[in-house]
């Protein structure tokens, strides 16, 4: 356990070490198979928007639940649009106690077959990967949780409380789902989300520290939009929407907003440091230390991995400038796209931008309603039943409680009240972290080790 944690996070944590320990339920080599399969024949299922997929890829999931054991009743799915979402239900035996939810969506990110080595909605198992769209966000979780819930399910398990599996269809677009969901089981206990946290590898495969998210910055994203009367290219004027839109995006792309901390992340900081490479892990120690440290300072905002965790970012993530090739621009837009420390609103964001854009031809909007959640409490059982999953395959890996610099869907449940923890099973090197990018993969020696944290969690959660 790593001792530099806040006083309050180290005594939560350190009272869990005394707590007994439930039996680890052994996982079968069948069982690692049928998640394999399960995570292979969702991959081949392309659940992106626009093509209709996703109630396809419920009433798969819903299959293999039913052919487990799990009544037709218990399962339900809802179309939403061209999507859908999935509940099912464990019962408990204790029906009026509010129940704990486990989170995951079903969707993907778009992938283009051209740019990739494999076609991405075919799992390719090679070299001790599952290669695919979607194999680590989120179906890996997704199959892990199913096939730990059948195997409950057959084994006659009863929860304390009822367990209900939420899937979500538009995670990595609109989010629509989520809020519908979330404002369904808004009575639920708390929701244990299969899309946040996970354990972390080094390049040796030996795992350095997991990480329980407890908190999310602000997903925003701004429209930034130039117009000009435009006219015969052999006639260029000064002002030019393409070349105001260049400029004004470079400034951004130069600025780095102040560094933010807080009690939560400053655990995450310290934790992740005694793990790290000696040289970012010096400066991760310093930077919780003296916040001013300017060189500690420079050296996290060029490490992609831990820049997130410092304050506020924004990036341009899209263009569209220009009608013709032989005239002036009329028109150019550009997406921002915004990870907002929690606590800062979309109101100090817009008027940030605006001085570092610094040109008022530029007008500023905001897409959509940002959802802002706050941080959810350290429960002392939460954190008992995380480090027993953990320690079931990893016995004394550092754990700490962080903040993840992507959003989830847990953002809306804990605006919703529902108190969100991501607990993922998975343990991977950050260097085969291809998340929304080319060649996503997981490891194939990861199933086993996150079907046991699942099985430990649910069952020590519902004891």
């Amino acid at each position: 356990m790593n001792k530099s944690f806040p006083a309050a996070t180290a005594g939560v944590l350190m009272a869990l070490l005394l707590s007994p320990t439930i039996a680890v339920a052994a996982i079968s080599e069948a069982e690692v198979q049928a998640a394999k399969n399960t995570l292979k024949d969702s991959i081949a299922i392309p659940t992106v928007e626009g093509r209709g997929r996703v109630p396809e890829m419920a009433t798969y999931y819903a299959n293999k639940l039913i052919s487990a054991g799990f009544a037709k009743e218990d399962i339900i799915i809802t179309p939403v649009g061209e999507t859908a979402t999935l509940a099912a239900t464990l019962h408990g035996r204790e029906s009026t106690s509010p129940p704990i939810l486990v989170l995951g969506h079903m969707d993907v990110v778009e992938a283009d077959p051209a740019d990739w080595e494999r076609d991405p909605f075919t799992a390719i198992e090679e070299a001790g990967y599952i290669f695919g769209r979607g194999s680590v966000d989120n179906k890996f979780d997704v199959a892990m949780a199913i096939t730990i819930l059948a195997k409950l399910k057959q084994e006659g398990y009863r929860p304390r409380q009822d367990v209900i599996l939420l899937l979500s269809g538009d995670e990595e677009t609109g989010m629509g789902t989520t809020r519908t969901l979330a404002e369904q089981y808004r009575g639920a206990e708390l929701a244990l989300n299969s899309d946040g946290g996970g354990g972390t590898l080094g390049e040796d495969d030996k795992a350095q520290y997991y990480m329980v998210q407890a908190a999310e910055k602000t997903y925003m994203d701004f429209k930034l939009e130039f117009t000009n009367p435009g006219g015969h290219s052999s006639r260029p004027s000064k002002t030019n929407a393409i070349t105001q839109m260049a400029n004004a995006l470079a400034r951004l792309g130069a600025y780095d907003f102040e560094p933010q901390f807080s009690e939560l992340t400053k655990a995450s900081l310290l934790g992740v440091a005694g793990q790290a490479d000696p040289e970012i892990g010096a400066a991760l120690q310093r930077i919780v230390e003296d916040p001013n440290d300017a060189e500690a300072l420079a050296m996290i905002r060029n490490d992609p991995e831990y820049v997130g965790q410092i304050g506020t970012t924004c990036v341009a993530t899209m263009l569209d400038a220009g009608h013709a090739t032989n005239a002036l621009p009329q028109r150019a837009t550009a997406n921002i796209n915004c990870r907002v420390f929690p606590g800062v609103t979309v109101e100090q964001i817009v008027a940030e931008l605006n001085r570092v854009l610094a040109d008022p031809a530029g007008k500023l909007s905001v897409k959509n309603q940002p959802s802002i959640s706050p941080a959810s409490p350290l429960r002392e059982d939460l954190m008992e039943a995380v480090t027993q999953a953990v320690y079931a395959s990893h016995p004394d890996l550092t754990i700490f409680p962080g903040m993840s610099a992507y959003a989830t869907d847990s953002m809306h449940f804990r605006a919703a009240g529902i108190p969100c923890y991501g607990a993922s099973g998975l343990f991977m090197k950050a260097s085969d972290d291809f998340t929304h990018g080319l060649n996503e993969r997981v490891p194939v020696s990861a199933i086993a080790v996150a079907l046991k944290h699942w099985d430990v969690l649910l069952r020590t959660m519902t004891k």
